[in-house]
């Protein structure tokens, strides 16, 4: 090769280095890069250093809503360095015109996206320090109140990035608002549900864990009160997702606002028993429900103990009560035991429980066939 090939060949590559990439040479790119790279080392000790110093000093107070206030900013603050070493190594590229309208926007962009994330992360500590405050807000309030904050830092958030590239925001509201016009003609099902399930979280009717019956609908426990629907998770296990408007609309049962649970029997006794068995079968009965602390006592509750009528097989003794206790295991439970006891109670009497029976007395049958001994000759020998 000649002389002045090589020369050209080596122009060509000062070229290169020059110009680089969209302006740039080469060197200059390279030392944008390293400081890029050396922040993103410094957010690897920044981590190990200042944050597990921040966990050690939180750990140490009495309280537990900073260690989750911690644990909630943690990834923000590790995408701090991220955003300097986008920021300084833009600025050492020390650009003009547009990339660096492109360059500060970009950072601009990502200060922004990280102070919104530290706020939605934020949310969550506030939702738990919310549990806390169940004499003013119910859980389900509680859960909608974080969903939509949580909405309202994501929609701010995103406004904010839009405006900063230029994207004018109030036109796109606007047409959303027009679409939302359209969307509500035909949504007007979903939208009663969400006025309806306000107004259940509003006068506090049901809560999460509720024990409920919605008429003709479902019976189950409450698991979750959404926007829209609310679970309700039968005694079968099966979910059943019960638009809101039906919960308003329906009588709603919540069995686990009972203050007691009652007991409502027939004991049924034999014609036989005497008017002294009979008085104490109900005395001994009424003696075992006052003096038992599973009942409740009559002072607070009806309860009745008396011999109600006579039946076709049976004189019927009428057991009214209440237990302290509303849980359905507990209840049977004191069932058991109650009826366990009136069954000694009975057979101690000297008489016992009636059966369904019916008796027949006939005083004579009418055409009845006439009877004939046989003859002796037909008789065997």
């Amino acid at each position: 090769m000649s002389e002045s090939s090589w020369r050209d060949f080596w122009a060509l590559v000062r070229s290169v280095w020059s110009e680089g990439f969209l302006g740039f040479d080469i060197a200059t790119l390279i030392v944008a890069l390293a400081i890029l790279a050396g922040f993103l080392v410094l957010r690897g000790l920044f981590t190990s250093i200042v944050i597990h110093q921040i966990k050690y000093w939180s750990s140490k107070t009495k309280t537990t809503w900073d260690d989750q206030i911690v644990e909630a900013l943690e990834p923000p603050v590790r995408f701090i360095p991220v955003v300097m070493g986008v920021f300084f190594a833009s600025n050492y590229l020390s650009t003009g015109g547009l990339l660096l309208e492109f360059f500060l926007s970009l950072n601009r962009s990502l200060i922004t996206f990280t102070l919104f994330w530290g706020l939605l992360r934020l949310i969550k500590p506030l939702g738990a320090m919310l549990e806390h405050s169940t004499r003013f807000l119910t859980a389900a309030m509680q859960d909608w109140f974080v969903k939509a904050l949580r909405a309202a830092v994501i929609i701010l958030g995103g406004a904010t990035i839009f405006e900063i590239w230029g994207i004018e925001v109030v036109p796109i509201i606007a047409g959303l608002g027009l679409f939302g016009v359209a969307v509500a003609l035909g949504a007007q099902d979903m939208f009663k549900n969400l006025i309806a399930g306000l107004f259940v979280i509003g006068e506090r009717r049901i809560h999460k864990g509720d024990w409920i019956l919605v008429e003709g609908i479902v019976e189950g426990t409450v698991e979750q009160i959404g926007f829209r629907t609310t679970l309700i998770r039968r005694f079968d296990k099966a979910p059943v997702y019960v638009p809101n408007a039906h919960l308003s609309d329906n009588a709603v049962t919540n069995f686990s606002k009972m203050t007691h649970r009652r007991i409502k029997w027939l004991i049924g006794i034999e014609y036989t028993a005497t008017r002294d068995q009979l008085q104490k079968i109900r005395d001994q009965i009424e003696s075992y429900i006052w003096n038992d602390d599973d009942f409740a006592k009559p002072d607070d509750v009806a309860t009745f103990v008396r011999i109600d009528r006579f039946s076709e097989s049976s004189i019927d003794i009428l057991l009214y009560c209440f237990t302290v206790t509303t849980d359905w295991g507990e209840w049977l439970k004191i069932k058991e035991s109650l009826a366990l006891k009136i069954k000694d109670i009975v057979e101690g009497a000297g008489t016992g429980f009636a059966f369904p029976s019916r008796s027949l007395y006939v005083e004579s049958l009418p055409d009845a066939p006439e009877l004939f001994p046989p003859r002796e000759e037909d008789s065997d020998d």
